[in-house]
């Protein structure tokens, strides 16, 4: 595999990983756009800090904390933003 394929693969999981995203926000009836790279990076640095099923119970908790926000009448990306800085102190606590 070429530099150049491994690259387009690339392009192809984030194009699909943001249609995917699109997809199952409309099917929520959820409006706010999803920074897919910044999700992945949380649940990453989750996954290699703590062990891997860390990763998605991460990337709920800091979506949890954003809803509340918004229901709360806050900004959810605010409140999103907070949290990820929070999960990302946390990890490397265990790093």
């Amino acid at each position: 595999m070429t530099l150049r394929h491994a690259q387009d693969g690339a392009d192809d999981n984030d194009a699909l990983l943001k249609a995917w995203a699109d997809e199952v926000r409309t099917a929520l009836g959820i409006d706010a756009e999803v920074d897919v790279k910044s999700v992945l990076g949380l649940a990453g640095v989750a996954a290699h800090s703590v062990v891997r099923p860390a990763a998605p119970l991460t990337t709920y908790l800091v979506g949890f904390a954003a809803g509340r926000a918004a229901a709360r009448g806050e900004d959810p990306a605010a409140a999103a933003a907070e949290a990820t800085r929070i999960a990302r102190e946390l990890a490397a606590t265990r790093a």
